[in-house]
């Protein structure tokens, strides 16, 4: 499995929104400045964080985004699923796949196990994680 500059950079906007809850909508190229991503792929990302649920946004002169829960909320397995796709490592695990070698497959277990410590490692970190540790100086979790 490879996460994609998509999800990277989603996780990345989100922390971003979450490092300044509380305060006025934050306007995209704001984030983009400070993330030293381009504007135009920010602009890409957010419909997808967007229909998730994961942003609210206002238009006009005091437009821009927040966070529409907070950031403790927000796993990192929830935010890749929405970006990525599955995290599945094969597609037989997917859940609208149908593999019919899956009865008696020999090396299933050790996508099942893969897929079982992949999840439960990203969905065992919150956007909230992440703010703690870059603020505690132990720099960020590697995306």
């Amino acid at each position: 499995m490879k996460i994609s500059t998509k999800g990277r950079y989603a996780i990345r906007l989100l922390v971003d929104l979450g490092e300044h809850v509380g305060g006025d909508y934050i306007a995209l190229k704001d984030i983009a400045e400070r993330q030293n991503i381009s504007k135009k792929y920010l602009e890409q990302i957010v419909p997808v964080l967007n229909s998730a649920g994961f942003l609210s946004t206002n238009r006009g002169n005091h437009g821009g985004y927040k966070l529409a829960e907070s950031p403790a909320r927000i796993k990192v397995g929830d935010v890749l699923r929405v970006t990525e796709g599955s995290l599945a490592p094969v597609a037989c695990l997917d859940d609208n796949s149908y593999c019919d070698r899956k009865e008696y497959c020999q090396t299933l277990f050790i996508w099942e196990g893969l897929y079982k410590v992949v999840t439960e490692y990203l969905d065992g970190i919150t956007i909230q994680d992440i703010i703690d540790r870059g603020h505690a100086g132990m720099g960020d979790f590697v995306i």
